[in-house]
Order: C-alpha cells, then structure tokens, then sequence
C-alpha cells in the first residue's frame, strides 16, 4: 500500500495533480482554493477553471472536463459538495486516481461532516502526488499564531498586545478575525499596536483581556476576577490575558521614568499625548517597587500559562491577586 500524503495548512498550499481539501472550516477551505488557483495562474495565464458540484454529478462528466483541450491548456477542476457526492461522481473519481491526467489539478471539497464518500477519500489519500489540505475549525489557542501569520502575509508588524486584542475581539469566528486583520492592516500606517486596534474597533474591542487589565489598574479586584472567571468559564484562552498584562504594565514603566510634560513625553516614547496622561494618572497607585514586582509576576504568569504549569487559568488568577496586591 502506498504511504499516506502529506497533510498541509491552506498556506502550504502548492499545485498537485489531486488535491483534498477536507475539514469544516469553510474560511481556510476557501483560502486554500483562492491560493491554488492563483498559483496556477502564475504557471499559466491560460488555466481554464471548471466547477463541478459532487451532489449534482452525472456520470462521465469528470472524464470530459479533465480531458486536454484542442489547445492543451492546463485545467483546475473545482468539486464543491464532496460531502453530498454521487455515486457516479465516487465512482468516476476511483477511475481517475489511476490514471490522472497530465496538466490538471483536480481539488475536491469535503468537510467530513459525514462518511459520505469515504472510500474516495481513502484512495486520494493514497494516490502518489496528491497532497490534503487540513482545514479544521481553529481553536482558541490556534488564534494566536493564526492571526499572526495573516499580518506577516500582509508584511505588517504588530505588538502582542496588538495581537491580543484582535484575537479577544474576534476569535469567535475566524473569518471576521482575518478581515479585521486585514482592514487595520490596510487602513493604517507603522507598527499596529493595541491602541491602534481598540481606537480603529471602538465598541467592538470592549475586550476581556484588557477589560480585566483595567479593573486590576483601577484597583476593582472584586470586577477583575468576576471578569476573569467568566472568561475562562467560556473558554478563553490565558495567553492573550497574561499579553495585554505586559502590554499595560510595560507601558507604565516607559512612563515611570520620563520626565517633562505630557507631550514632551509622549514624543519622546513614541505615543499619544493622553496615553502619557492616563499612565502618570495610574502610576499614582504604584511605588518603583511595587511596579517592579509587578513586571516579575508578569514574566513568571506569562511562562506559566505557555506550559510552565498544569493550569493557565489559576494562574491567570493568582497573577490578578498579586498584582491587586501590590499596588500602592
């Protein structure tokens, strides 16, 4: 039997002459497609694309549109509804894994909701050449890296705590992560910060992750971990939590030691004339000591939750204890 294909993300995506794109996540399936077809492309302006829906299949249609053109042109062929497929549509597939025609790609869509078609997805998965693109629903952990990568193919930086706030703000639904991604990435200039992102998504950015920041600042520990619990209660993920602690707490100590006013130290840092005043406004609740605690208990939570203990989510919670505690 002939080994198993490679499974790849729909950014490994590379033209094959069988591809398999399976998985519930419609928004990667479709990312996956869009990148394929404009790799072809890049091959050859020349690519003719054929649809073709697997619940709807007639017999011998597959053999006709894979078949060379007069011209041989090379071919993408799209199977949309794997999941529904025919029986002639299963079938014609078998016949063609044993021989695929040179110059086409054939992509078949299946989002293995059902085993509807199983024996087909057996034999693509042994086919020489073919490959499969995982396209699973993202977990919450998964948003992270996910969002990411999406500003590094947009060629944007962006700080953690940039990153956090999206991924607290939109980690609900991958697509409209990925388009707010893209919208701020587009629509400003420079490093994307975390005020960039709660200023550009005001009403929506009314995020956990700095929603609790704020009410330890504020010196609410009783709101803090209300919000906290609840969060971690519908599956929150710790790590974006623990980011936008350092993102705020990093803040304050650049404030902490500049002098001048408020303007002079907003340029001086690189930020915004009212971040500098509302830092100086939140450092009156700290000492030089208790600030640096604060930062150590930051580093040690931010490890703790990446693995360094068994359960991110008391540790979150000991953190928002420690830090209530130490404020002047």
């Amino acid at each position: 039997m002939a080994a198993s294909i490679p499974k790849i993300s729909w950014e490994q995506v590379s033209p094959a002459p069988v591809v398999l794109v399976f998985g519930k996540e419609s928004f990667l399936a479709d990312r996956a497609l869009q990148r394929l077809r404009a790799l072809l492309l890049l091959e050859d302006p020349e690519l003719e694309v054929h649809d073709v829906d697997a619940g709807q299949y007639s017999d011998g249609a597959l053999e006709l549109i894979a078949s060379p053109s007069l011209f041989d042109e090379p071919r993408l062929v799209r199977v949309a509804n794997g999941v529904k497929a025919t029986d002639a549509f299963i079938a014609d597939v078998l016949r063609y894994l044993a021989q695929p025609v040179d110059g086409t790609t054939l992509v078949i869509r299946h989002d293995g909701s059902t085993v509807r078609g199983k024996k087909m997805l057996d034999a693509i998965r042994q086919t020489p050449g073919a490959i499969e693109v995982v396209c699973q629903p993202l977990k919450r952990g998964d948003m992270v890296p996910f969002a990411r990568t999406e500003l590094r193919l947009l060629e944007r930086e962006a700080t953690p705590g940039a990153i956090a706030a999206l991924v607290d703000a939109f980690a609900s639904d991958v697509s409209e992560l990925a388009n707010a991604i893209r919208q701020v990435a587009l629509d400003t200039e420079g490093e994307v910060t975390e005020q960039v992102v709660r200023t550009y998504y005001a009403g929506r950015v009314e995020t956990t992750a700095f929603a609790v920041v704020d009410a330890v600042v504020a010196g609410d520990v009783a709101r803090a971990l209300v919000t906290l619990r609840q969060a971690i209660a519908t599956g929150a993920d710790p790590v974006p939590i623990v980011a936008a602690f350092a993102m705020r707490y990093r803040q304050l100590a650049k404030v902490s030691g500049a002098g001048g006013s408020d303007s002079q130290a907003a340029r001086q840092l690189g930020m915004q004339d009212w971040q500098v005043g509302n830092a100086r406004r939140d450092l009156r609740s700290f000492t030089d000591a208790s600030l640096c605690d604060a930062i150590e208990a930051i580093a040690t939570a931010d490890a703790a939750v990446k693995g360094a203990e068994r359960s991110p989510g008391h540790s979150v919670e000991r953190l928002v204890r420690q830090l209530a505690a130490r404020t002047a």
